[in-house]
């Protein structure tokens, strides 16, 4: 019979220090510092401040070592912060024409305005372990080769002058009508870090819900649609990543001010559509827009996000699972799956207790019921 620990305040203090050893692991190897995950491990920090919805790279970090790794947990320590956060003021949408681009590539064309950066990727690596990074100091450096790079603006700061804009490709299908138009919004869009999930939600709030959603959920989600459950095996028309500057209106000054700039990364998705009873046949859009360097997520959100339009774009329900927004919406979030998930582990004594007696009683009328048929 399980007897309840006595003195759990002393015990919570206890479990806490301990957590604290365990997150400094053995005092003989040097500490892992705040700068040494935010420049190392640029990924993860990303990934915490895109699920996080809170651009710091440093906090980002922090709540890494804090979390002693853990993503999820690093996210939810970032989002309690971001609640304590007073709003000083609302962004002008960033112009991401005028990105100061690290890395751009398009699956649809090959010769690109601009032409097509490969940038820091995975893409062509072999997956072998390289063990040199075991050993202490700086690997070889690699040869030195010619850069190539497309024309971007500086990240200086200033203007972004018009002859270094890097348009997007989904332009060149817009100038024949061969791909939809996307169709600016009338009302600013809702805000999800302040006001509750509503359904039906519309699209800018669909993606506010997926670009902070689970990676690993979103992904698999994307996953199913082009193995035939959400109709969206797609084309990449452009994928980018760089810096963007941040610009807010000053009232007081009648224009906008540039406060800084943010890497993003973006895509693009070209999706065939054969046209309903009041659209055209044309090529229509998915959406994916994350803060860092964030690939696998930015193309997941965009299949995923053009799954849920089948409704707008006059399409048939299939049932599949990336279609159904509630599904997909309720479900994406970690930091809320995994609250509900961990509180079964909280006390439920009570609970228990009222399941057992109940189980005993059926076992018990069950077995009467046996004995009065022999």
């Amino acid at each position: 019979m399980y007897v309840a620990v006595k003195g759990g305040e002393r015990a919570i203090d206890n479990a806490h220090a301990w957590l604290a050893e365990e997150r400094r692991g053995d005092p003989s190897v040097p500490e892992l510092s705040v700068a040494q995950i935010r420049e190392q491990m640029k990924l993860a920090v990303n990934r915490v401040m895109a699920e996080g919805s809170l651009y710091d790279p440093d906090l980002a970090a922090l709540a890494i070592k804090q979390a002693r790794g853990d993503l999820i947990e690093a996210v939810f320590l970032i989002r309690a912060y971001r609640t304590t956060l007073p709003r000083l003021a609302s962004s002008r949408p960033v112009d991401t024409a005028a990105m100061a681009v690290d890395r751009r590539i398009s699956a649809t064309f090959k010769d690109l305005p601009g032409g097509q950066v490969l940038g820091p990727t995975f893409d062509y690596t072999h997956r072998l372990l390289d063990f040199t990074l075991m050993a202490e100091g700086e690997p070889p450096a690699a040869a030195a080769l010619p850069l190539v790079a497309a024309v971007s603006p500086q990240r200086d700061g200033g203007d972004c002058d018009p002859a270094s804009r890097v348009p997007h490709v989904t332009g060149f299908l817009n100038r024949d009508g061969l791909i939809e138009d996307a169709a600016p919004e009338d009302s600013p869009p809702p805000d999800l870090t302040r006001e509750p999930l509503e359904l039906p939600a519309g699209r800018p709030l669909r993606l506010q819900a997926i670009t902070r959603g689970d990676e690993g959920f979103i992904l698999s989600l994307a996953y199913s649609t082009q193995r035939g459950y959400g109709r969206t095996h797609a084309f990449v028309g452009e994928l980018r990543i760089g810096h963007v500057g941040v610009e807010v209106e000053i009232p007081e000054l009648g224009f906008a001010v540039e406060i800084g700039d943010v890497e993003l990364t973006e895509c693009e998705t070209v999706n065939q559509f054969k046209g309903s009873k009041t659209e055209p046949a044309q090529f229509t859009r998915g959406y994916g827009l994350v803060f860092g360097q964030s690939e696998r997520k930015s193309i997941a959100m965009s299949l995923v996000d053009r799954s849920l339009r089948w409704r707008e774009l006059g399409e048939d329900d299939t049932g599949a699972p990336a279609q159904d927004e509630e599904f997909v919406l309720y479900h994406c979030d970690n930091i809320q799956a995994t609250g509900f998930l961990e509180h079964i582990k909280l006390p439920h004594y009570v609970d228990f207790q009222s399941e057992l007696e109940l189980v005993r009683k059926l076992r018990a009328e069950a077995r009467a019921m046996k004995e009065a048929a022999e």
